[in-house]
């Protein structure tokens, strides 16, 4: 089954400081802050070698294309690539990533930029600037801890709740992108309670909820998941209606629960109904929608009453995707890959299930 699909949250950071916290956790020297200071980072390092090690085949003989340098001159760590660029663009250390991203959200706190202008600094913690695709995988996750031992932890009074809440959110992306679901939930639990203690503005609460049941759905907590698909799914309609990015985002992941608990028939219902839109709202080649049809895909092959007919149009179907999707994001994206492998499956399946019907005639 293809990954779910997470959101990141949209909005300004106003330079306002914190909530009070105890004074002695505030001092530069405090037992406390410096435990949570050096746990920061040996997990971000951890992190970047896995990272590393992970791109390793992919990155020999290249260099950074931000310091131009194949081992960082500081960190002295190596390259990675986890993006959609392909040839020898988009090789990059994950500290070149972080120091340039930190400089750019720097500027904007600095000049207290609008939404407009703030917000595409803060991308550049999670999307490539070359191709414009979101960091994936091992190296979103090492991104997420970059971010999250930058952020956390300062005593500087133009650090805000909501400059926490954005670190947050794109830790439990990252490792939820890695596979370490377990430590992305307790990630999404706080950052829940964080959001209902703040009473943010109710599009970005349902983001959180949204990759909180992700999560669920990761560690195949389905029940909980669905639950909590269903009601902001219903919400993300009424608040943005059914034709918003995030609204057809929802209804991908909605479908996806769907399958997971095999209620296919439900999650086909829906994504004839909402893969029309996307195509439409966001174009063929849009990642939502790739991901969509590759739900349908699923939806229609793994239905224990299937046609045969029905499973030629699941294997046409992902067949189809599978090859833009790697025109698009390239042959080692997730999605990709998961796409590539359901196709093997779903091709193997409907030879044997042709060669039976052959037989049987």
């Amino acid at each position: 089954m293809c990954a779910v699909q997470n959101e990141i949250l949209q909005f300004h950071v106003p330079t306002r400081p914190l909530a009070p916290r105890p004074q002695a956790d505030l001092q530069e020297n405090s037992p406390r802050r410096q435990r949570g200071t050096i746990s920061r980072r040996q997990k971000y390092k951890a992190a970047v070698a896995v990272a590393v090690e992970k791109c390793a085949d992919d990155t020999k003989g290249q260099t950074c294309y931000i310091c131009t340098e194949a081992v960082h001159w500081k960190t002295k760590e190596g390259l990675v690539r986890g993006c959609a660029c392909r040839g020898t663009a988009g090789f990059v250390h994950v500290s070149c990533l972080a120091e340039q991203a930190k400089i750019l959200v720097a500027e904007g706190e600095e000049n207290n930029l609008d939404d407009d202008r703030f917000m595409p600094r803060w991308n550049r913690w999670h999307t490539c600037s070359l191709c414009k695709q979101k960091h994936h995988g091992v190296v979103a996750c090492a991104l997420g801890w970059a971010c999250w031992k930058t952020y956390v932890g300062r005593s500087e009074t133009v650090t805000s709740d909501e400059v926490v809440l954005l670190a947050m959110n794109l830790l439990g992306g990252g490792l939820g992108d890695a596979n370490q679901n377990e430590d992305a939930l307790i990630v999404r639990e706080a950052e829940l309670a964080m959001w209902q203690r703040l009473g943010h503005s109710e599009s970005n609460m349902l983001v959180v909820q949204s990759n909180l049941a992700s999560t669920y759905q990761e560690l195949k907590r389905y029940d909980e998941s669905l639950r909590m698909r269903r009601e902001v799914y219903s919400r993300k309609v009424k608040l943005l209606g059914g034709e918003h990015e995030k609204t057809i985002l929802e209804a991908a992941n909605y479908a996806n629960c769907l399958g997971g608990l095999q209620r296919h028939a439900e999650a086909k219902a829906l994504l004839r109904k909402v893969v029309p839109v996307a195509r439409r709202v966001l174009g063929d080649n849009h990642q939502i929608t790739l991901t969509m049809r590759g739900y349908y895909a699923e939806a229609l092959f793994n239905d224990n009453g299937a046609t045969l007919e029905e499973i030629r149009v699941a294997v046409t179907t992902i067949d189809e995707t599978v090859r833009t999707a790697r025109q698009m994001l390239g042959f080692s994206h997730p999605l990709a890959v998961a796409l590539g492998e359901n196709l093997r499956i779903m091709r193997a399946a409907l030879h044997a299930r042709e060669e039976t019907a052959t037989g049987s005639t």
